[in-house]
């Protein structure tokens, strides 16, 4: 692979996959699940999942692979912890480009209905892959400029609901967003931080390109920590105006779930305008099919990865000598969320289910990634551990890890059945799939380095 990828691409990457207007899909939601404490609710998102940045930005610095979170508990925990880790993952990385295009399909349909929903979809599909396919700084060059488009709708939006509260004053209290309308409750915020989790998972997808990334692990590490609290600032910002100045009082939304989906933009159409609710609604549409491309390219790193290690067919460990991507690995990725995204257009709820289920398995994978640090710095003799690894610290490598399982096990608790059903079948499937690789290896030698 080629280290062509700087600082700010890698940033750009984790933005791009996370998307700055993420709480727009659900603010109605959380809005209405928290009490009205939308903001608080992501503040305390931003700090929960900050556990989950400091142990990637720890493990990255001792094991700066490609493979992410495969790499990071095959190191810290052994290589059948690590398959699993990145099998688990791996159902978060495919589908999420599935559902990022269809959202794209579907909302470009919205604006422009005389092109079909599939037709959007196809051809976000074809050029997003055909960028990641040019190499990872064409990829990442294009990118920016979509997130640029983003942030400044965003600004567009900020200075717009700053020029109504000015003009027309709040039409709630200026500490509502913070601790709720009709005072705090706890057990509220804390089933609207187990959605709002949600919308940060993809920042992890920057430890994937440590191997493209100039200037080593501690670099990476940094821009994983820096793409959280940029996320977690502009969320926090864009929810608290508009709760402002949202025409819905909270238990109206409660009382209407059918107004939820829609409350962003209703806001910004109730608020300013009709024109800048169809701005959100574009740049949530062209935010989505670029958010694919990041997601797209994540996965393929991760299949590569696995394949080098001999877990995955070896001929996806392939890499293109003159752009450096992982070709027929990025080849793959785009064919399975093709075939999920097909599926999920043919059925009525295809969208919705798909959506229920892509969390699990990244949240299992972050389990593994706490536990695997706990595992190298404290199971560990001084001498097995890599000579970049800090010193073994009992809060930064017991502490912090131990607070992070705990906060992936309770969405894990919160999230729907239907989504523990899926993700309990899909490391079911992986089990076997480990089995049957020792299988081999005890017939006819190692499957993979190390195991």
């Amino acid at each position: 692979m080629h280290r062509e990828l700087t600082f700010r691409d890698l940033v750009v990457y984790g933005m791009l996959f996370i998307a700055p207007m993420a709480p727009v899909g659900v603010f109605g939601a959380l809005d209405a699940i928290s009490g009205g404490s939308v903001a608080l609710v992501y503040i305390a998102a931003t700090i929960a999942m900050g556990f989950t940045a400091f142990s990637y930005a720890q493990m990255v610095r001792v094991a700066p692979s490609a493979g992410s979170v495969f790499a990071y508990a095959r190191t810290g925990l052994g290589p059948g912890p690590g398959f699993v880790a990145g099998w688990m993952v791996m159902l978060d990385y495919l589908l999420i480009p599935a559902v990022a295009y269809l959202f794209s399909g579907i909302a470009m349909h919205a604006l422009v209905p005389a092109v079909p929903a599939w037709m959007w979809t196809a051809a976000a599909m074809l050029i997003t892959t055909t960028l990641n396919m040019a190499g990872v700084r064409t990829a990442a060059k294009v990118g920016f400029a979509v997130l640029a488009m983003e942030v400044l709708v965003l600004g567009v939006f900020v200075v717009s609901a700053l020029v109504v509260l000015a003009r027309e004053g709040p039409q709630r209290g200026l500490l509502e967003p913070l601790g709720g309308g009709s005072g705090f409750e706890i057990g509220a915020v804390l089933t609207g931080v187990s959605v709002a989790l949600l919308s940060y998972l993809g920042f992890d997808a920057i430890a994937g390109f440590a191997e493209e990334a100039r200037g080593g692990s501690r670099r990476v590490a940094r821009a994983l920590l820096v793409c959280l609290v940029m996320t977690g600032l502009l969320f926090v910002l864009q929810t608290y105006l508009a709760a402002l100045i949202s025409p819905y009082e909270t238990d109206e939304l409660r009382a209407h779930p059918e107004r939820q989906d829609t409350a962003f933009y209703d806001i910004a159409e109730a608020g300013v305008g009709g024109w800048l609710s169809n701005l959100v609604a574009v740049s949530k549409a062209i935010g989505a099919a670029f958010a694919a491309l990041a997601a797209q390219a994540a996965a393929a790193r991760l299949l590569f990865a696995m394949a080098r290690e001999r877990r995955l067919p070896t001929a996806l460990s392939r890499v293109d000598a003159r752009s450096g991507a992982p070709r027929r690995a990025l080849a793959a990725s785009a064919v399975l969320a093709a075939v999920a995204a097909i599926w999920a257009s043919r059925a009525g709820d295809g969208l919705s289910r798909l959506v229920t289920v892509v969390d699990i398995g990244a949240l299992t994978a972050f389990a593994l990634l706490h536990a695997s640090v706990i595992a190298y710095f404290y199971g560990r003799r001084d001498a097995e551990r890599s000579p970049d690894a800090p010193r073994p610290h009992p809060v930064k490598h017991v502490l912090i890890p131990v607070l992070g399982i705990l906060i992936c096990c309770a969405v894990i608790v919160k999230a729907a059945f239907e989504a523990r059903v899926v993700g309990a079948c899909w490391l079911v499937v992986g089990l076997a799939v480990l089995a049957w690789q020792r299988g081999r290896r005890g017939v006819n030698g190692s499957v993979g380095p190390g195991d």
